[in-house]
């Protein structure tokens, strides 16, 4: 989907006008002198999917305007595409629950003029099985105060580091990898009934592994939290900057310190069956901000077999 500007509805000094979507819709875009009329958003896929992760791209702004937005809450943050291309990208995310039409907000800010370019984003509805395992009881059943307790804290640790990440420059220069070379035992939204009694959605991928077969860095990025989670077991969490984190779960053997900078690629652990499991296996969670998305959705954007 792309926006590009047409000629104005009015004239006038920081006057508001619309741009047509080729879709037949508008989008209003105010004080057009500072992202300049040859500006254009874009952003692929057109339709991404709820709880997926996708690119927002702009061309035509001269190189000196400095560029920020907002889609679901979550800011955006612009790099160059290419060296020679004069597009700048932003990854952005859906939320996997709530409305499916998301508004894209980017400024355009240069001394002390702005204005800004507008799109509405129509997301695909998914539709995510209900998957029926058998764990271990103390799995199964609902936690006690001091457990849940627990989990909570562990859980807004995770969501902290996630969001503050929007804090960290961009850490990575190549394309994402997959930590584990091996086949997806269980998809990212599913729907999960433990014992028949607690029934969660699984907000990451699993991939295949015997114990102690290597788990690899996705990419460059800062370790953030090494420890021990009471349903992700022995964990890692890495921040590579602008607004991005992944997280490797359920490890027999954690291989990096927290503050390490690790590498694409690195080993930082190995495949194990702690916390709440049905075997050994690597569950991969990945955020954008506070928006858990589908790992296999950045790999399709930004991984090596996409060029991204």
């Amino acid at each position: 989907m792309i926006i590009r500007r047409v000629a104005p509805l009015a004239l006038l000094a920081g006057a508001a006008f619309w741009v047509l979507r080729p879709d037949g819709g508008r989008a209003l875009l105010a004080r057009p002198d500072t992202c300049g009329d040859s500006a254009a958003l874009s952003w692929s896929p057109g339709s991404p999917q709820q709880g997926a992760l996708f690119r927002v791209r702009v061309v035509g702004v001269a190189p000196d305007v400095r560029l920020a937005g907002e889609v679901a809450g979550e800011p955006l943050h612009f790099a160059p595409a290419s060296e020679t291309s004069g597009a700048r990208e932003s990854f952005a995310a859906v939320p996997i629950e709530g409305d499916t039409a998301l508004m894209i907000s980017v400024r355009c800010v240069a001394g002390n003029s702005s204005d800004s370019l507008s799109a509405l984003v129509v997301a695909a509805r998914a539709a995510y099985p209900v998957e029926r395992l058998r764990v271990a009881p103390v799995f199964g059943r609902p936690p006690d105060s001091a457990l849940a307790a627990r989990t909570r804290r562990e859980s807004q640790r995770a969501v902290e580091v996630a969001r503050a990440s929007h804090g960290t420059p961009r850490l990575w220069r190549d394309a994402f990898q997959l930590p584990r070379a091996s086949r997806v035992t269980s998809g990212f939204g599913h729907g999960r009934e433990f014992n028949g009694a607690i029934t969660s959605r699984h907000m990451g991928t699993d991939f295949a592994g015997a114990t102690g077969s290597p788990v690899a860095a996705a990419n460059r990025g800062v370790v953030r939290i090494v420890d021990a989670f009471h349903y992700g077991g022995n964990v890692i969490y890495l921040d590579h900057g602008h607004g991005l984190t992944s997280a490797y779960l359920h490890l027999s053997e954690q291989l990096v310190s927290e503050g390490d900078t690790v590498e694409r690629g690195q080993t930082i652990g190995s495949v194990g069956a702690t916390g709440r499991v049905t075997g050994p296996h690597l569950h991969l969670i990945v955020r954008y901000g506070g928006v858990t998305v589908d790992p296999l959705s950045l790999f399709a954007i930004a991984g090596d077999a996409s060029g991204g």
